[in-house]
């Protein structure tokens, strides 16, 4: 099976600029969705004293990750407006070379960074799958598959 590429990326958030972000995400997730068209899925997370935003980037593969560029212009907007140091990265997955060389230089400058590239197993269920409704069966484990 082939592994999804997982990048996890942690920011802290200027003070006060929170709102201003939250609304400023609305139109990133825009421009990345047209102009990452292999992404799977990308989500933001605040924590709980909102002084941190999380990035889950899912790619079918690391290669995939090289659309990213088209839209730097905007994710440095973001950078520069709202965020401040980028605090951690985890990679999931054998990055290619220039994501493994900017990993490295990171890590140089005191990000904490950690890279994860063998995969041991799992699955990627389908949206479509997700959402369906769960039966009796399958709460009762009897449904979709189970023997």
């Amino acid at each position: 099976m082939v592994a999804p590429f997982i990048v996890i990326t942690t920011f802290t958030i200027k003070e006060g600029k929170l709102e201003g972000f939250k609304q400023f995400l609305q139109e990133l997730f825009k421009v990345i969705e047209v102009n990452e068209p292999r992404l799977l899925a990308i989500n933001a997370y605040v924590n709980e004293d909102s002084t941190e935003v999380t990035f889950v980037r899912v790619y079918p593969d690391a290669a995939s990750t090289e659309d990213h560029k088209k839209v730097h212009e905007h994710t440095e907007r973001a950078r520069r407006e709202f965020l401040d140091a980028t605090t951690s990265i985890q990679v999931y997955g054998k990055p290619n070379d220039v994501l493994l060389k900017n990993a490295r230089q990171l890590a140089g400058t005191g990000v904490d960074v950690s890279v994860k590239p063998e995969h041991l197993g799992g699955f990627t269920a389908s949206w479509q799958r997700q959402a369906e409704p769960a039966t009796r069966a399958d709460r009762a484990g009897k449904g979709r598959g189970v023997k």
